[in-house]
């Protein structure tokens, strides 16, 4: 497999135009079918999208959905079945536009988010909304860890973040104010697993689409042994939860109830995918560790795809990639794009309204937003940490430098920027643990259609900064797992050869890149050890639940 790395790094740098790629497919191909339907479940809309072998999109289909719903403040929840009906929807809308039919569609692949779990009964039936990876309720009652584990994670200073843990967990809160749901919980599912029990009857899930708190052994992408400490900080029980088959394996295959429901021919099979963000590393051509792959979606992340456990932090494990046996080492901005919507919400009506009357998309007035203010936001800084993480839990966010002649517009662009500063902290800590020189950045998601955010990208980073040809990574991703499982590329390298390629370039403007470092190294590096003592003073508040003494 490393041959084949070190094929497709010379493969990415070949200067070669498409029509010859196509002509090279031709020595690859064999008789399995050229289109590939993957479900792309996302949090803010699920899409249905059918690709060729070159990694064009034959046709589309999109809706949004409701990413949640909130009985109580921090909750985030959505009802199981609302997922499986939009999931029908969007593949019986794929057909209606008719571009494509079902009865060329011979296998499929699901890639979801991350992080939501169901409960189901023992007739497969939903107890309860899934929780959603957005919810931010914590518990505040669980069984204590065996005494030799608290010495452990006490040895290791690594008390706190287990503790976390277990607040986070929703198994332990359902357990603790719904100990009647959870005792009737057969089987414990993430939205993956949930989606492929709806489409094939098995409960079984792609190991690549496992991230989560439940317990899982990162290295070896199963479920973790009967001695390992997870077991012991949740209640959930192995018989709980599905079978774990490794990306570019069947699943099962389309029963006649999903047919139904779908359109799909019944019997065709379900190949395992992965989440995602880890299609998203896929599709946006990053298989080797030297390529950083750059999402701007609703949580920011950056990711690098290596052959062997790395952990990006001490104690973070990295994720599962969508190459089987292989990992993506992640550091995470939890909050992400997601503050691009926040912005809207809250500070950008005359922007939405302005959009409305003339029928166009409001980020493109919000771009004009960005255009208005110079490189640094004349001094204005924020730093991104709107939620925290396992490894910085007092992390709160913050916005220094304000002046009187800052406006609205300041206040966006420096958003934007310490997004970004926060990846390009997060590229250079990949590199140090990996011990690679990064030498590519791709960068994709929602927010990297804005070619004002790509070149702050690029300026920031001071490095080229790519944007994929499509947009749709995540759907291309599984796509080309699909291509391989289904022999129409023999291997990985090749299959991302011929369907992934660099759409836009953006070089770095030398007197932007220039100002950006100087904030970057004298600025926003030292901000956070600076404000973490007063962070930490809110966590505790928050912790105790009233003003410490």
């Amino acid at each position: 497999m490393h041959v084949a790395l070190g094929r497709v790094r010379c493969f990415l740098a070949e200067c070669g135009n498409f029509d010859k790629r196509r002509m090279a497919d031709k020595d690859y191909m064999t008789t399995s079918p050229q289109q590939f339907l993957t479900i792309d479940q996302g949090t803010q809309s699920i899409r249905a999208i059918v690709f060729d072998a070159y990694g064009e999109i034959v046709d589309k289909a999109q809706i949004k959905i409701e990413s949640y719903f909130s009985e109580k403040a921090g909750w985030a929840e959505q009802h199981p079945d609302y997922f499986w009906k939009q999931l029908g929807d969007v593949c019986q809308l794929l057909w209606r536009q008719g571009k494509v039919s079902a009865d060329n569609i011979h296998a499929i692949a699901v890639t979801t988010q991350r992080g939501t779990m169901i409960n189901l009964d023992a007739q497969g039936q939903p107890l309860r909304p899934a929780v959603v990876w957005l919810d931010q309720r914590l518990c505040t009652s669980f069984k204590p860890l065996p005494w030799y584990w608290k010495v452990a994670f006490r040895l290791i200073g690594q008390t706190e973040a287990i503790h976390y843990f277990q607040q986070k967990a929703p198994a332990n809160w359902i357990a603790q104010h719904q100990p009647d749901i959870w005792n009737k919980t057969d089987k414990y599912l993430l939205l993956s697993g949930y989606l492929t029990y709806k489409l094939t009857g098995h409960y079984r899930d792609s190991a690549g689409s496992v991230v989560g708190y439940v317990p899982f052994n990162y290295r070896k992408h199963q479920w973790a042994n009967r001695f390992d400490w997870k077991w012991h900080v949740v209640p959930v029980k192995k018989s709980q939860l599905p079978d774990i088959v490794r990306p570019g394996d069947t699943l099962g295959n389309i029963t006649p109830e999903a047919a139904l429901l779908t359109g799909l021919t019944v019997g065709i099979p379900v190949i395992a995918s992965a989440s995602d963000k880890a299609c998203e590393v896929l599709g946006s051509g990053g298989i080797n560790p030297n390529t950083a792959c750059v999402s701007f979606g609703t949580t920011a992340t950056v990711n690098c795809n290596v052959d062997h456990y790395v952990e990006p932090l001490s104690f973070i494990p990295p994720f599962p990639s969508a190459i089987p046996g292989y990992f993506n080492t992640e550091v995470m901005i939890f909050r992400g794009f997601w503050m691009v919507n926040w912005f809207k919400e809250h500070f950008g009506l005359p922007e939405v309204q302005e959009a409305e009357l003339q029928d166009m998309e409001a980020e493109t007035l919000f771009n004009k937003l960005i255009s208005a203010v110079p490189a640094g936001s004349d001094g204005l800084l924020l730093q991104p940490y709107w939620s925290p993480g396992l490894k910085n839990l007092e992390a709160r966010g913050a916005m220094i430098g304000f002046s009187d002649h800052h406006t609205r517009a300041h206040f966006y662009r420096a958003m934007l920027e310490g997004l970004i500063y926060a990846l390009r902290e997060g590229t250079e800590l990949l590199s140090r643990r990996l011990k690679v020189d990064i030498t590519r950045v791709v960068v994709s998601g929602g927010g990297s259609q804005s070619d004002e955010v790509m070149q702050i990208t690029a300026d920031i980073f001071n490095m080229t900064i790519e944007r994929p040809h499509t947009y749709e990574t995540s759907g291309l991703g599984a796509a080309i797992q699909l291509a391989v499982s289904l022999g129409t590329y023999p291997d990985y390298p090749t299959a991302v050869h011929h369907m992934s390629r660099t759409g836009k370039v953006f070089h770095p403007i030398a007197k932007n890149a220039q100002e950006y470092e100087w904030i970057f190294k004298q600025l926003y590096r030292p901000l956070y050890n600076r404000l973490k003592p007063l962070y930490r003073k809110l966590f505790l508040k928050d912790s105790i639940g009233d003003t410490p003494r």
